[in-house]
């Protein structure tokens, strides 16, 4: 699973792939020391608990908790789906220094080369993950790649959060979260989703949203847990 081109990139964007990443994972290996999970799920839901490993399941989050759950997952060994972009280039690498993997692709165009290598992942029992609204948007919409894989795989789709009690939050189209030092995470879970092999255009949207459903599910039940605000959309 190989990362995009050299030559994709201007001499600015290498010098950034180069040492970006790797500033990163040592400010983030000494900042998680300080924080403290607390786990949530719904009924009936048996959570990944921290330092777990797990199977060949499908996992969605939504793209602004990308930073905890680099840590949170990272025994997990999962392959996550991102797309070729420069962005994507940058969040790939940074990724792998935590013990992840990822296929390069996109969960709504031309995904399909994406869909089949995390398909062979899943088949070696190993963890897929989505952002499921990444890489550029909507906020908390999710795209039709997980229900696609889990269509072909016949795999569950479990749906998470995880929100910082104390977080920076950047200006961007996903409100990305930086959780602060020594704060609280909560990791919060929905049902699972499971989607039959065979389903009409109806009823993949119906599986779609019931998806989107569960990871808002998730978020909302997080930001009641810490009585933090609501943002919607």
């Amino acid at each position: 699973m190989t990362s995009a081109p050299e030559t994709r990139f201007s001499f600015g964007q290498r010098l950034i792939l180069a040492i970006v990443p790797r500033v990163v994972w040592v400010l983030l290996r000494f900042v998680a020391l300080t924080w403290r999970f607390e786990v949530l799920a719904e009924e009936g839901v048996t959570p990944v608990l921290y330092g777990q490993k797990t199977g060949g399941e499908i996992y969605c989050f939504w793209h602004q908790c990308v930073l905890p759950c680099a840590v949170y997952f990272r025994h997990t060994h999962a392959v996550i789906l991102i797309s070729r972009s420069f962005d994507g280039e940058l969040i790939t690498r940074t990724l792998r220094l935590f013990g992840f993997d990822a296929v390069r692709g996109s969960s709504s165009r031309a995904g399909r080369e994406g869909l089949l290598g995390l398909k062979r992942v899943l088949e070696s029992n190993t963890p897929a993950i989505f952002t499921a609204d990444g890489p550029r948007g909507p906020i908390y919409q999710t795209k039709m790649g997980p229900i696609k894989l889990a269509q072909v795989t016949g795999a569950p789709i479990g749906a998470f959060h995880l929100q910082p009690e104390r977080a920076w939050v950047v200006n961007s189209w996903d409100r990305f979260l930086i959780p602060m030092p020594f704060t609280r995470i909560v990791v919060s879970w929905a049902r699972y989703t499971r989607v039959p092999t065979e389903l009409s255009a109806q009823e993949f949207e119906a599986a779609r949203l019931e998806l989107n459903a569960a990871i808002e599910r998730a978020r909302l039940r997080a930001l009641e847990h810490l009585k933090q605000e609501r943002v919607s959309s």
